[in-house]
């Protein structure tokens, strides 16, 4: 399969595109950049320079491709207008790329976030969420899913709060970012609530078996670890860098710190039985220990 895929050089992209070309299947990735340009092709894909904000690009790209998977994401949290503007470029991008399939019942693999439930892990069954500093995101992913009625093979994949790799990334990266800038290694509230993990290798794998098998209109958690409490990762942070570890205010965390503070562990059970994905890598506070002092 010729998949086009944007987000390729982040730290899920860039294990997905290694995971497609090893499987089999070649590669278009969106290049904001030379760089990024020259990254893609050093791994033996192709590049097709642009940026999330060019639509023409986009229906070029998704137009000549049999697949499509969505990651690319300004990940920029500086402030609630700097999320909204991220949120605003990204669901006008799945909105292109989902109108230039349709009716070609070709695959198209979107991501977003595991759900918070009250009570309990969240499952595959629960809906999307659309609340909060990046609900627009939730609201995007349900347009593209609803495409399953109009000849396009949609599907969702619901990445975890940290997706990791030789211990970075995620919201777990965040803490350790923050942790090096403040000379503590914080945590907001009591520190009990949890947070779902999976390793960036593993989570490569379920979006590539969601690209060639998933059905139409279905939802999945790239979920390994169901839930590590938030004091255990900013413990194992803060004994990596030498920090003292105490509880922060959540304003700490700035426009996700009413997420950093939630509980919100959630489940993959149905996506392991359903898919056969079996997560292998290792653990996130295990790959916290790769952490540099």
């Amino acid at each position: 399969m010729h998949v086009f895929i944007t987000g390729g050089t982040g730290l899920v992209g860039s294990a997905v595109v290694a995971e497609l070309l090893a499987n089999g299947h070649t590669v278009l990735a969106l290049a904001r950049t030379e760089s990024s340009a020259k990254a893609v092709e050093a791994v033996g894909a192709k590049a097709l320079r642009g940026s999330l904000s060019d639509v023409d690009t986009l229906r070029v790209g998704a137009g000549q491709a049999d697949g499509v998977i969505h990651l690319a994401f300004a990940n920029d949290f500086s402030s609630a207008d700097a999320v909204a503007q991220a949120v605003a470029q990204e669901s006008a991008a799945i909105a292109t790329l989902g109108a230039e399939l349709v009716g070609s019942d070709r695959p198209y693999v979107v991501v977003s976030g595991t759900p918070y439930v009250p009570g309990r892990p969240s499952v595959e069954s629960d809906p999307t969420s659309t609340e909060g500093p990046v609900g627009g995101r939730g609201v995007a992913v349900a347009a593209a899913l609803d495409l399953a009625s109009r000849g396009v093979r949609s599907t969702a994949i619901r990445l975890p709060r940290t997706v990791h790799n030789q211990g970075n990334g995620g919201f777990a990266g965040l803490l350790t970012t923050i942790a090096r800038g403040s000379g503590v290694s914080g945590y907001p509230g009591d520190g009990d609530q949890r947070w779902p993990a999976v390793h960036a290798l593993d989570a490569a794998v379920l979006f590539r078996l969601a690209l060639e098998k998933a059905p139409a209109g279905t939802v999945w958690h790239a979920v390994a670890d169901e839930g590590d409490a938030v004091r255990e990762i900013a413990a194992v942070i803060g004994r990596r860098l030498g920090l003292p570890v105490e509880p922060v205010a959540t304003q700490t965390f700035g426009p996700l710190g009413p997420i950093f503070a939630t509980d919100q562990p959630s489940s993959s059970t149905h996506t392991r039985e359903a898919l056969g994905w079996n997560p292998t890598h290792p653990s996130l506070l295990d790959d916290l220990e790769n952490i540099q002092p």
